[in-house]
């Protein structure tokens, strides 16, 4: 990613939401100078407090944080960039900045066609007006910053590709609207990990925000962005069943460790809450699912007969997840082994809340 983002001149600031680890990201942003994304105020306090000075806080602000947002900066002397998209977020976010003293840089979202937030790039009257109620001596205007989260529900590669040159014309034309205003726009931010993967033209953006490529899942397998065997995270459970009447394999690995996005069932019918295979294999069995998934039990299926020899009670398993954010972000740590491995290597500690 690294390499596509420099082919295309544009600095890569890697979303760290996936792998919420300062291992990953002296990988993919290293210090000093490393500029990355988080999604919540513990996660830009955890890089903050490991070195990181430039992080770009990419959910819409609840003005409530903007304290919490202050001390991270005064504490740790990082710059947490901001984001709004409404006037008044924008009016309430310029009164505490003034009230607590302190500096902020902030973006204005820009919705490229996924529809969640963000100001449309054609509504030109409300991004000027957000950035008139910007204006402030403790506040600066960073740029725009858009996200193309509907390229996951794409269908082809050419689809994405098509997603990729809508997310750019739409940021790169809020940027265009507030220039031409006499706003300073230094800094247009783009990309999922399927458009910066795909995305032939990045003229006029400055930046691309990746983040689920630095684990990928199956998601973004059936998206065809990677192979199974580049899924780098995979969650280790035991069995502790077999139910011949129902047919089911019992692991200790439920939703709570799994997550319940079964958004890759869209695009391959059948994966389930994940996919799996014995210990120590590289990649899964692509006719062996996790079926149901309750809070701390899955029940893995089989498509034609189950190889109950192959699971013994007390074995272990990998499984694939759909979603490596949601699935990694409860754990305090990675169990870190070699390609195809079992035994671990190292552990990298990371933002999580653990059992």
């Amino acid at each position: 990613m690294a390499q596509r983002a420099a082919q295309q001149g544009v600095r890569l600031r890697p979303h760290l939401k996936t792998a919420k680890c300062t291992r990953v990201a002296e990988m993919t942003a290293p210090l000093p100078g490393g500029s990355i994304t988080v999604s919540t105020v513990a996660e830009a306090e955890y890089f903050a407090h490991a070195g990181w000075k430039d992080i770009t806080w990419a959910v819409g602000l609840a003005p409530g944080k903007t304290a919490a947002c202050a001390m991270i900066q005064k504490c740790f002397g990082a710059r947490v960039n901001l984001l709004v998209d409404h006037p008044e977020t924008a009016r309430q976010l310029t009164r505490i900045a003034s009230d607590l003293g302190a500096d902020f840089h902030v973006f204005i979202e820009v919705d490229s066609g996924e529809g969640r937030g963000g100001v449309s790039p054609l509504d030109s009257p409300l991004i000027l007006e957000i950035a008139r109620a910007l204006e402030s001596p403790r506040v600066r205007l960073a740029g725009v910053l858009t996200h193309a989260g509907h390229s996951y529900r794409c269908s082809s590669r050419e689809g994405i590709v098509e997603v990729a040159k809508q997310e750019r014309i739409a940021v790169v034309q809020a940027a265009t609207v507030l220039r031409h205003a006499g706003f300073a726009c230094p800094t247009v931010s783009a990309g999922s990990s399927p458009t910066a993967t795909f995305g032939e033209d990045w003229t006029g953006v400055t930046e691309l925000r990746p983040g689920v490529y630095t684990l990928f899942d199956l998601v973004m397998w059936a998206l065809g962005v990677c192979t199974l065997e580049d899924i780098a995270a995979t969650v280790l459970a035991t069995v502790i069943g077999h139910n011949h009447r129902a047919g089911r394999i019992l692991i200790d690995a439920g939703s709570l460790a799994l997550s319940k996005d079964i958004g890759t069932n869209q695009l391959r019918p059948g994966v389930g809450y994940g996919l799996v295979a014995a210990v120590p294999a590289r990649k899964p069995c692509r006719f062996l699912r996790i079926a149901e998934a309750y809070q701390e039990h899955g029940l893995i299926a089989a498509e034609g007969e189950m190889p109950w020899e192959a699971f013994p009670i007390g074995s272990r398993v990998r499984v694939w997840p759909n979603h490596a954010c949601l699935t990694v972000a409860p754990y305090r740590e990675f169990h870190v082994i070699e390609h195809g491995g079992s035994e671990v290597v190292d552990r990298w500690e990371k933002l999580g809340s653990g059992w």
